[in-house]
């Protein structure tokens, strides 16, 4: 596959309606049920989110710390790092003006409340990026 330098508004509203649907359908479990699972399904929910953006250039996605870097950066971790935030050649992160804050080093335990607030800022750089 190439890579991307461009999404359409169809394959980004499929996405956000996914999420939608997946935040959703867990904020419907009873909270004995959800609270063992948050973690392990939010941080698979980003695996699946990213996968739907895979192969975007560099180019256009930049090296600077945003929304859709630090999503790469956070998958990257969880598939290859054990689930422990690792700085990502060539993205420029910090922490304290990432969209989650999560420091170089920590592990990654996404919330409903953490995937939500990536996810809408993802969706906003998706849009003024590619669309």
């Amino acid at each position: 596959m190439l890579g991307r330098k461009d999404f359409t508004p169809d394959e980004i509203f499929a996405a956000i309606d996914a999420v939608r649907t997946q935040l959703a359908a867990f904020r419907a479990l009873p909270a004995a049920a959800s609270g063992d699972l948050e973690a392990t399904y939010f941080n698979g929910m980003t695996l699946a989110l990213d996968r739907r953006f895979v192969h975007r250039l560099r180019a256009v996605a930049g090296k600077d710390g945003t929304p859709l870097n630090e999503l790469e950066m956070i998958v990257e971790s969880l598939t290859n790092n054990g689930g422990v935030l690792r700085p990502l050649s060539p993205i420029k992160y910090d922490a304290g003006t990432s969209v989650l804050e999560i420091g170089i080093g920590e592990p990654i335990a996404l919330t409903a409340e953490q995937f939500e607030k990536l996810t809408t800022a993802v969706f906003d750089e998706l849009s003024a990026k590619f669309a």
